[in-house]
């Protein structure tokens, strides 16, 4: 079975895969930066902000060491700029500098916050605009999921590394930098004490890091399996309390959930032995450090608030040099997750509204309906190797029903893929009303169509704004109208919302005739030239059958109709029947000229069905 994300988003985001530090990999994340320009002046006033708030985080350890001087010593308590302060002086200097740094902080917070956010909403909606103008055979070679997660955990990923990664990244800087400055200048012989502590820590940091991460990653792996057996159990209720396979899914899941407890204890096991050993190595580095500078001390070769100031600055640079970790991971996560968003912009989208030739004639307010394939061939690009369709020639005059019938695989639906121009002929060509269908523009042409489909899948919206998305805009009376039509407005009626009931996920509250009546409705109301029917009531009962062809035969009144695998009710009074096999349209004409050839696959079709082809009176699905 087929493994999803976890819901967890910190899950997903951890799990993220890191891409390599290098010149292109910069470059691809640098590129990202034009989304911050609109915001460039508030971006570097929270940079300043920043810088200010670290300095004065610097100097906090400079006054605490002078105010412990000044208590002693009242004239050892010299400030650089400042000269020699009372106790009092230091206290209040102290007190002032953390307020400023409270204040700048704030500042900086909110800054990167709100260029972050800003940025990022940019982001997402070129990300969803892109993906969502990309053509359909970039959708038929990725999956859903992956997609999804270029506009969620991707993009959330870089909002942790412009809101949180970046501040971060330049505030530890500031320390780091400043705090090895600071106690250099402070006293050299403490210096190289304290460094010669800090292998042992970044060696055990190194060391219990890969394993800690290892066993976690183990941990969320198993994890994402439980939440899986949770979801397809859960979808699948139905069939689980069906078979009485309560006992067996609990079974499951208790073994899955045994593989986490088991990797969870292992990683906190390694957590708990790195936690000690870190204690009594940082403690142990911090009571070296203390002991020699004690040993300074006593010979009067430094000052209890020279020593308290080291100390300070050495819990900076510690806890500096122990986030660099952390942070090199997340920007690591970050570069991949730009590249990802970037292959995604980068994308060549559909044909545009722009696709009318310049020179061609001005359109029309409508076509009439007038629909040609001249020796067609195709082959979908993510099955080069395979043709779809051989040299079809095929025509309808305006308001002409053309059913396409044949064996499953034959190229029915194709054909109506083509002509929505979800793809462009590989040879030969489609022509509209005798112009080129690559001549008008793609979404005027596809606002001249419209389909209903076997398979309807609704929006989680109510039913109002599921007709009304066949013609945005339209007011109530249209759409009550349009249900009208369609035979659904009894039904709508109803329910207590009436036309605003919600119809829940995929239109999963309605049954199948009342949602083919709804996507009925909605093209209705879009009053296309050109309509397409793909097996619109393949699956319904004959009560919901029979409304529904009612409203069919509404809708096709006046429209250029291609009826595709269609009951045998609507294919019998189509004015011609496309018999299509194995891409090509092997017999042409209406039902009782196909009828009448001995040895032609409909005849074949038709007495299969029913035995004999003169007395077909009952449904049919080719």
């Amino acid at each position: 079975m087929a493994r999803r994300n976890p819901s967890s988003e910190d899950i997903a985001l951890d799990r993220l895969p890191k891409a390599p530090l290098n010149r292109e990999t910069l470059r691809e994340t640098v590129a990202l930066a034009r989304y911050v320009r609109p915001y460039r002046a508030r971006f570097f006033a929270g940079l300043a902000t920043l810088f200010v708030s670290a300095a004065l985080g610097l100097a906090f350890p400079l006054l605490a060491g002078s105010l412990i001087d000044s208590a002693l010593h009242p004239d050892l308590a010299r400030i650089p700029f400042l000269g020699v302060l009372r106790l009092n002086q230091v206290a209040l200097l102290l007190a002032g500098s953390v307020t400023l740094q409270a204040l700048a902080s704030f500042n900086s917070a909110l800054a990167f916050n709100r260029v972050g956010q800003s940025a990022l909403a940019d982001l997402r909606r070129d990300c969803f605009s892109r993906l969502i103008s990309l053509p359909i055979a970039f959708f038929g070679q990725r999956r859903v999921g992956e997609l999804t997660s270029r506009v969620s955990t991707d993009v959330a990923q870089i909002e942790g590394a412009l809101i949180d990664a970046l501040p971060q990244m330049c505030r530890q800087t500031v320390f780091l930098l400043g705090g090895v400055t600071m106690i250099a200048l402070t006293s050299g012989r403490l210096t190289a004490v304290m460094l010669g502590t800090l292998p042992l820590l970044i060696a055990a940091a190194v060391f219990f890091g890969r394993r800690l991460r290892r066993f976690s990653r183990e941990t969320q792996d198993q994890l994402a399996a439980t939440n899986t057996i949770v979801e397809e159990t859960l979808q699948a209720i139905a069939s689980v309390k069906a078979f009485a396979n309560e006992a067996f899914e609990i079974d499951r899941y208790q073994r899955a959930n045994s593989r986490v407890l088991t990797a969870a204890l292992s990683a906190a096991r390694w957590r708990a032995v790195f936690v000690a050993f870190f204690i009594v190595a940082l403690f142990g580095g911090i009571l070296i450090v203390l002991w020699f500078g004690a040993g300074l001390m006593r010979a009067g070769q430094i000052s209890p608030g020279e020593l308290t100031r080291f100390v300070l600055y050495t819990t900076f640079v510690a806890g500096a040099m122990g986030q660099s970790a952390e942070l090199f991971s997340q920007i690591q996560k970050t570069v991949g997750a730009t590249q990802r968003v970037r292959e995604l912009l980068r994308e060549p989208l559909e044909i545009g509204p722009v696709a009318a030739a310049t020179n061609g004639p001005p359109l029309p307010a409508r076509l009439r309906g007038e629909v040609a394939f001249e020796s067609v061939n195709f082959r979908y690009p993510s099955r080069p190797e395979v043709a779809v369709l051989h040299d079809i020639t095929l025509a309808a005059r305006p308001g002409e029903r053309i059913a396409l019938v044949g064996p499953s695989g034959a190229g029915k639906s194709t054909l109506t893929a083509l002509l929505l121009r979800f793809y462009d002929p590989e040879g030969g060509r489609l022509l509209i009303d005798g112009r080129d269908a690559r001549g008008y523009p793609l979404a005027w042409l596809r606002g001249q169509m419209a389909i209903v489909p076997q398979d309807i899948l609704l929006f989680g919206g109510t039913i109002a704004e599921n007709i009304v998305y066949g013609r945005p805009g339209a007011s109530a009376a249209a759409i009550r109208e349009a249900a009208r039509q369609a035979n659904a407005d009894e039904f709508i009626a109803a329910f207590p919302e009436g036309y605003e009931t919600l119809v829940g996920d995929r239109g999963i509250k309605l049954s199948g005739g009342q949602r083919q009546r709804v996507a009925i409705a909605r093209a209705i109301l879009k009053n296309p030239a050109v309509l397409i029917l793909d097996e619109a009531t393949s699956s319904l009962d004959s009560e919901s059958e029979r409304l529904v062809q009612v409203a069919l035969d509404r809708l096709m009144q006046g429209r250029t109709t291609f009826i595709v695998a269609h009951r045998l009710s609507t294919i019998r009074t189509a004015d011609k029947i496309a018999v299509i096999e194995a891409g090509r349209v092997v017999e042409f004409g209406n039902h009782a000229e196909l009828s009448a050839i001995p040895d032609g696959l409909y005849r074949r079709l038709s007495s299969l069905q029913f035995g004999h082809p003169g007395g077909i009176e009952q449904s049919i699905v080719y």
